[in-house]
């Protein structure tokens, strides 16, 4: 019987269900996550994933409630019962993943690197890129997203020949059903979208002014902003809506379930997407799988493979207020055909990021990661390990 590949996350989404689902169509695999869920996202627990074999560490905890000691002893049991012949592991900051690649290196099984990171989406210290090199080293193989991922491994050292694309990807098709719900949606006629944690990053307050902004150029009939979401801002940004004279045009109906997803996109007239950091940015695929144009800031990692200018959407500088506020008002003021042209286009585009490509492109990493030499761990390499697994910060 061939041995499985490993793919280890936090917790299982949605989207990582819909990835390794993909997976275990091609080849023998085994989820394995830490938690069920966290308090960082809302979403159901997944009770069963339907299509893998799943593993869960820690079946009655949440979040970070747990030592390293008993997340090690949790972790290398299961991949010692388990004998992948691959791991695939995401990032380099989470004790989790660095204590998989530990166990890799002890064990000469190949860890192949999932990674959305870029240069733009952290302030990047000297001292830390260098710590990444030397990490990114113990990894023969890696699983990136797209044109800045590449470019950010390819900078810190890594082989370009052994990187693929197609990480970041969610389960289009869910996003693509032919009924939706008629009544009792949290939008009643065209409006703009933004689905987010309510987060600093997402730079939601600067999305206001220009809604503001916008409004007040926009004539009889500006269209609605709907911030769908929640976390720590919310307080900030309803304090926000008040002062900026938004209330009844700004509508906030909270944390919307995956299953909810669909139907809110069908109701919206274009995305939103306005974060001054953002690795990805996943909700960028999921409006495109609906069929949506979208309006992305230059600064989410998501934005050159995604967003082609002026065939499915905008990207814009997210401290513009007044340049946001202008593609606000072309968006709303085209005609409809026009913006059923660029949803189409945005459909076209997101159809080649899939889990299929997800499943294809990892099992090609794989490949790569079993036909290298066994990556031997220097003293310098199991310490700088040892240090990171129980740094107080993650490496980003």
């Amino acid at each position: 019987m061939e041995r499985p590949v490993a793919i280890i996350f936090h917790r299982f989404g949605p989207y990582h269900c819909a990835r390794v689902r993909a997976v275990a169509a091609k080849a023998p695999v085994v989820g394995i996550e830490v938690v069920p869920k966290d308090s960082t996202y809302q979403w159901d627990v997944i009770h069963d994933p339907q299509g893998f074999r799943r593993v869960t560490l820690f079946p009655q905890l949440e979040g970070n409630e747990r030592s390293v000691r008993g997340l090690r002893r949790r972790l290398y049991s299961c991949l010692e019962k388990e004998h992948p012949r691959a791991v695939a592991i995401p990032g380099w900051s989470a004790p989790y993943a660095l204590l998989a690649l530990n166990w890799c290196l002890h064990k000469a099984v190949p860890a192949v690197l999932m990674s959305d990171s870029t240069v733009l989406d952290k302030r990047r210290i000297s001292l830390a890129e260098r710590v990444k090199g030397r990490l990114l080293r113990l990894y023969p193989s890696a699983l990136a997203g797209g044109s800045r991922q590449i470019e950010y491994l390819r900078l810190l050292g890594f082989a370009e020949t052994a990187i693929f694309p197609g990480y970041p990807v969610v389960d289009n098709a869910h996003f693509q059903p032919s009924r939706f719900p008629d009544e009792g949606g949290v939008v009643t006629r065209s409006s703009f979208l933004v689905c987010c944690r309510f987060v600093p990053v997402k730079n939601l307050p600067r999305l206001l002014e220009a809604y503001a902004r916008y409004r007040q150029v926009a004539g009889s009939s500006p269209w609605d902003l709907v911030l769908a979401g929640d976390g720590p801002e919310r307080d900030k940004l309803v304090q926000a809506i008040k002062m900026l004279g938004l209330d009844g045009s700004v509508r906030l109906p909270g944390f919307v379930q995956y299953g909810e997803l669909p139907a809110l996109y069908a109701r919206a007239g274009v995305l939103i997407l306005p974060s001054v950091s953002e690795a990805w940015g996943l909700v960028v695929n999921e409006a495109m799988a609906a069929g949506l144009p979208v309006l992305v800031s230059n600064r989410c990692g998501c934005a050159p493979d995604l967003v082609e200018e002026g065939r499915n959407g905008f990207t814009f500088d997210p401290y513009d207020v007044e340049g946001l506020a202008r593609l606000m008002l072309r968006m709303s003021t085209m005609s409809k055909a026009e913006r059923a042209a660029m949803g189409q286009a945005s459909r076209d585009i997101i159809s080649r990021w899939t889990p299929e490509a997800f499943a294809t492109n990892l099992m090609k990493a794989v490949e790569v990661a079993l036909a290298a030499p066994p990556r031997n761990a220097t003293l310098v390499d199991k310490l700088l390990l040892w240090a990171l697994i129980h740094r107080p910060r993650a490496l980003r």
